[in-house]
């Protein structure tokens, strides 16, 4: 068996080679990570919302009852199969709710 060494002992030990140490932490990159930054595109998403809709959201929380919940998500899966628009949650609801406010004179 071989004789046991203290986990400083193991760290400490010489004779390696630093090159392929930072080849392997590296995984063969040869620039450093920090060396060429790079701006991240921003994502974008497609297939939600209506297109040129240039009003923005808000978040908005609130309970419904259980039966409108399952029958809501039921008509957003089979809608998303189906492709037929509206088919998110947001969209159906935003669909639903507009006529309400504009009847309503909250909206004009």
């Amino acid at each position: 068996m071989k004789d046991r060494r203290s986990l400083v002992a193991g760290l400490n030990s010489g004779g390696v080679d630093r090159a392929v140490e930072k080849d392997f932490v590296f995984a063969g990159n040869k620039a450093a990570p920090s060396s060429a930054p790079h701006a991240a595109a921003p994502e974008t998403r497609d297939g939600k919302g209506s297109s040129g809709n240039a009003i923005g959201r808000a978040p908005l929380t609130t309970r419904i009852r259980t039966d409108f919940s399952a029958a809501l998500k039921r008509a957003s899966l089979q809608r998303q199969l189906d492709g037929v628009f509206p088919n998110t949650l947001q969209d159906i609801l935003e669909e639903a709710l507009e006529p309400w406010l504009r009847s309503n004179g909250y909206l004009n």
